[in-house]
């Protein structure tokens, strides 16, 4: 506790520090502020119309514009104090939300929103399918990001134990048309790979209201090239070759590098239409589908050579694993009815269903003894027919001043269907055969009821109580292993009906807010029960160059949070000081090894039994610091993540985990930024984002850093420059990484990267 204790008693003085440095009086020129724009940036329209107790951080279209090299909708959340979106590359479909107290690997544990349209994967908790829908959204239809911190509202299910995003999106008030051409070109050198990778990226979109009845069409195609997310890794010395780099793996044994691997090339596809039908002036109705193609190509890179100089692959399965071909057609639908009155009763419902319609991979089965060749057999694995449907109806009423209740009905049901056929030729013929080396199939449902009352008892106080009573079951789990041999032939075939599950859970909720004036204090306590995964339970399967082994007997992670925020603000800008602790029994937490009889990496989920997450977070933003058209933002964070019990540990070397960190947790996290905007056309922004020490293992005893698996702390700079002509033209250009820094979070990440875009609006 005393590096708590010294981290918050820092902290402390450091807002004190700020606030009167902010709040000295400087003489500036006159500048005008929209009231509106203001009033948008402070508040998330979610959080006051159900009167929600979270602390919160937003970010505008116009801040994302200014300040932010976007290209993927995701980018938009780069600045927010405490997030941190693992994206390797653009056009990635697996970037996953990390929040204050939750690193990657926890896809589950946040939930993502577009409107009223769930874009978080919650049939999973990984950084594979689990990954949040981002492509359904483009981000030229942001209109403002909101992040509610801790799941201490009722009407969030228990995946909000990192928070809740919330991405609102426009819709026009009169005819409108765009596009926006978006260029990125990487380069990238590691190893032997050197190499420049570009994206381009077209945007197109239209309008339009006609008195009561509105709409919007968004049209998205990207294609992208990648740095390597892999490297091929041997423990020995293949017979006969030269080109092997000596190298150590996240845990200290020998993984020479053989190779580069998931160097990948997409050709990704989205188009989405929203339809809105005001049926009264306090009445809406809206539909929204979204189509999303994505066609990828996934090669590797040989270090090895023969004695004559020939490359050769060694004999080396894994970069059998690294070489694939995935294509995928995904259908997202979203039907909305709210009210809007302010008045004695208003409500909210929505349902959405998400489709697999095609996705299907296809690898080969292993390489040739001899030469860079792969073998003609191969494997098909495929999703479609998984899907997903979520349904909410919210619920307010206003009694009188005092009191304003919210409630609702909440319920959802994830089915999964993942079959991995045996080909024999893996890269054409027929997608399915008679054949099976896995199979995977379960489903998850859950209903909940809550119930939530803002009460006002007194000038400058508000006590939020609430509660969920969530019923949760896991069913149809089923799954086919198989054992075979180097060739691929199977010869054994294991076939499992796993057990189902049943549970209820009450999380209670509480939270006190007092704003006497522009200061403004919150206690929240929450508690969140997070149910497994239907991914977790029962998906055994191979997603890249990693497999995954399912646990049906998981038990739910019940998470117990608090948080006192303390708020100061000011003219221009505000100062944040939270003060969180975490205390999770049963935390289902997932775990990368390399196993002696897999050639890959094998991921498999396990229940610890008690964990803790304790720290501090401060964050601030001004805008006319010092000069006019002058903004900084920034924030810093640190967490003091513990594992307090787990009996079920056991190591082959004496290891323990106890007083360990909680995998994937930093320790640390920083943004800093300035925006200069000295007139109306020209905004310059540079910004910085830190990452202290994380680890990936129970024990910790992942301890070599830049390799394969690892988890590096990083600093990384970006900046960038926009010139708007007027309002229908804009030119930017950017540089992401622009110290080169060469950092690994299990996957290589990007380096140096220049952005360029370019809109034009009708």
């Amino acid at each position: 506790m005393s590096r708590l204790f010294r981290a918050a008693s820092a902290a402390a003085m450091l807002a004190a520090s700020c606030t009167a440095a902010f709040g000295q009086t400087i003489d500036l020129p006159e500048v005008t502020v929209n009231p509106d724009q203001k009033a948008a940036s402070d508040v998330p329209p979610i959080k006051e119309k159900f009167q929600l107790p979270q602390t919160s951080a937003s970010v505008t279209a116009q801040q994302v514009e200014q300040t932010i090299n976007i290209v993927d909708t995701e980018d938009a959340v780069k600045y927010l104090p405490s997030l941190f979106v693992r994206k390797r590359n653009y056009g990635d479909t697996q970037p996953v939300l990390a929040t204050r107290t939750w690193g990657v690997n926890s896809s589950a544990r946040s939930l993502v929103y577009a409107d009223d349209l769930l874009l978080s994967a919650l049939i999973a908790n990984n950084n594979s399918i689990g990954a949040p829908r981002w492509g359904l959204v483009t981000p030229d239809e942001i209109e403002r990001v909101d992040f509610l911190y801790g799941p201490f509202a009722a009407a969030y299910p228990g995946n909000s134990i990192g928070g809740v995003l919330l991405i609102t999106t426009k819709m026009p008030e009169k005819f409108e048309a765009s596009i926006k051409q978006t260029e990125a070109l990487q380069t990238f050198s590691r190893y032997d790979t050197n190499g420049n990778y570009r994206t381009d990226q077209t945007n197109l979109s239209t309008g339009n209201k006609n008195e009561n009845f509105s709409f919007l069409i968004t049209g998205n195609y990207q294609n992208s090239y990648s740095q390597p997310l892999s490297w091929i890794t041997t423990p020995g010395v293949p017979a006969k070759t030269t080109g092997l780099i000596p190298q150590l793996n996240k845990t200290g044994q020998v993984a020479n590098v053989a190779g580069a691997g998931g160097l990948l090339h997409t050709e990704m596809t989205n188009l989405n239409g929203k339809f809105a039908w005001d049926i009264t002036p306090w009445l809406q109705a809206k539909y929204m589908i979204g189509l999303w193609a994505n066609d990828g190509d996934s090669s590797v890179q040989t270090y090895l050579r023969t004695l004559g100089g020939v490359p050769t692959f060694g004999g080396i399965a894994g970069f059998a694993n690294s070489n694939y071909t995935i294509n995928q057609q995904h259908l997202a639908n979203a039907f909305t009815l709210k009210s809007d009155t302010g008045g004695l009763f208003d409500f909210d419902i929505a349902l959405s269903r998400y489709d697999y319609l095609e996705d299907i991979q296809r690898s080969p089965y292993g390489v040739t003894s001899t030469g860079p060749f792969f073998t003609t057999n191969g494997k098909i694995a495929r999703l479609d027919g998984t899907n997903w449907m979520n349904g909410d109806a919210k619920f307010i009423w206003r009694p009188n001043e005092a009191h304003e209740v919210s409630f609702g009905l909440h319920a959802d049901r994830y089915y999964l269907n993942n079959p991995t056929y045996a080909s024999t030729i893996w890269n054409s013929g027929p997608d399915a055969t008679s054949k099976m080396y896995t199979d995977s199939i379960g489903a998850t449902t859950t209903a909940a009821l809550w119930g939530q009352d803002a009460w006002r008892f007194a000038p400058d106080f508000k006590l939020t109580l609430g509660g969920r009573l969530e019923n949760w079951q896991a069913t149809q789990g089923f799954n086919l292993a198989t054992t075979a041999n180097s060739a691929g032939t199977i010869t054994r075939t294991t076939i499992q009906n796993q057990p189902e599950q049943d549970a209820t859970r009450f999380s209670p909720k509480a939270s006190l807010n007092w704003k006497p004036n522009e200061w403004q204090v919150t206690a929240s306590f929450g508690q969140a029960y997070r149910f497994p995964t239907v991914t977790e339970l029962y998906q055994i399967v191979q997603t890249g160059s990693v497999y995954a082994v399912p646990n049906p007997n998981l038990a739910p992670e019940n998470a117990l949070s608090e948080e006192l925020a303390i708020e100061r603000s000011f003219d221009g800008g505000k100062i944040r000081l939270s003060l969180f602790n975490e205390h999770v029994d049963d935390a289902l937490i997932q775990q990368t090894a390399f196993l002696a009889t897999y050639p890959v990496p094998v991921n498999y989920v396990t229940n610890v039994q008690a964990i803790r997450n304790t720290g501090i977070e401060i964050a601030a933003s001004k805008k006319d610091v010092f000069i006019a058209g002058l903004e900084m933002f920034g924030s810093v964070t640190y967490v003091d993540s513990r594992i307090l019990a787990d009996p079920t540990w056991a190591s082959a070397t004496g290891t323990s985990v106890v007083g360990k960190h909680v995998p994937y947790v930093p320790d640390w996290r920083a943004t800093i930024g300035a925006t200069y905007t000295p007139d109306q056309y020209w905004a310059y922004t540079v910004a910085a984002r830190y990452s202290g020490k994380q680890y990936s293992t129970l024990d910790n005893t992942d301890i070599i850093p830049n390799v394969y698996g690892a988890f590096n702390k990083f600093f990384v700079v970006d900046v960038k420059a926009r010139y708007k002509f007027n309002e229908q033209a804009s030119i930017s250009l950017g540089i992401d990484n622009i110290g080169n820094e060469s950092y690994t979070l299990f996957h290589p990440f990007p380096q140096r990267t220049f952005i360029a875009d370019a809109k034009i609006t009708f």
